[in-house]
């Protein structure tokens, strides 16, 4: 099968936000190329031993991106140019330039599993299916998961925001609503934190494939953990079944522009009392995010960092 090849040239500052926005719009499989020299950790994550050498950063990263030959590429193009245009507002994202070609079938879906090998997250060991359990890792939390094409390994400081959050707030037999579930590591960590009920929702079918897979290799039945399709923002089926003020904990790991938007939606499923943990947030976008919690009654209770990402937790009084 052929492919359209796109490669994206931006800037090593902008090049989250961008490969962030590209799986908003549903592209999948994102390869970012840039010089920014692998960390020690990264290195230990990649079981590389000798690394080529790089040329020192000069900023710039290029993001490559595969359609179907079936798909409408002009109009993918349009909105990719509007949403990098918007961006450019706040964001150096650089040229711009999108070169076009033509590849054949490339197994970028699993191509990825070279690189990634089970890590800590503090206590927390996440693991991938193809791996064992060490016999020193007998006794740890432990989470599979196979996150495919949906986001959400746990490795990105986003992620690893929310998890600690989580943590710090689930109760026992709290029912939680992950907005955004990608790979289901949220909602399926909720539950090994003790909540009763877990809740996903996501735009992307291979989300939902995704954490069916990945509840079935943690042993999460699905009366304990529902996913289901869709925006909650304005889909009205979607709000009818995720329930109304139902939820202990809301937790929303997405771009702030989605944020602000989501925060009104979700006080109506949230119980009185619950806490909102989001993450995803650039740090520049931090105060807009705390603005639209305040402006719509939650009580910030407080920003995290790592990196370059916030994460803001609220409470509804």
């Amino acid at each position: 099968m052929k492919w359209k090849q796109f490669r994206l040239k931006t800037t090593t500052e902008a090049e989250d936000m961008v490969s962030s926005m590209l799986a908003e719009l549903g592209i999948e499989g994102v390869q970012i190329e840039d010089q920014i020299p692998l960390t020690a950790e990264e290195q230990e994550q990649m079981f590389v031993d000798i690394l080529p050498d790089t040329l020192e950063d000069d900023g710039t990263a290029y993001l490559t991106f595969y359609l179907d030959m079936k798909e409408d590429a002009g109009n993918v193009l349009d909105s990719i140019r509007r949403e990098l245009e918007e961006m450019r507002e706040y964001l150096d994202v650089g040229e711009c330039v999108i070169e076009e070609s033509e590849t054949e079938d490339v197994d970028w879906v699993n191509n990825w599993k070279k690189y990634f090998h089970q890590f800590y997250i503090d206590d927390i060991l996440i693991i991938p299916s193809w791996e064992q359990v060490r016999e020193e890792d007998a006794g740890k939390l432990v989470i599979h998961i196979d996150p495919g094409t949906a986001f959400g390994t746990g490795m990105h400081e986003t992620t690893q925001l929310c998890i600690r959050a989580l943590k710090r707030y689930v109760k026992q037999g709290d029912t939680v609503l992950d907005v955004g579930c990608g790979s289901g590591i949220l909602g399926m960590l909720a539950l090994k934190f003790g909540a009763g009920y877990a809740v996903g929702t996501d735009l992307d079918p291979c989300a939902i494939a995704a954490t069916h897979e990945n509840m079935e290799v943690n042993g999460i039945i699905k009366d304990k953990y529902e996913v289901m399709i869709g925006n909650i923002i304005d889909d009205k089926n979607v709000q009818e079944q995720a329930g109304a003020e139902r939820y202990d904990i809301v937790l929303a790991n997405i771009l702030a522009d989605v944020l602000v938007p989501l925060t009104l939606v979700v006080l109506a499923h949230m119980k009185q009392g619950a806490v909102f943990i989001t993450s995803g947030i650039i740090d520049d976008k931090e105060q807009t995010v705390v603005e639209a919690m305040r402006a719509s009654g939650l009580k910030v209770l407080e920003v995290n960092h790592q990196g370059e990402w916030v994460s803001v937790v609220a409470k509804k009084n």
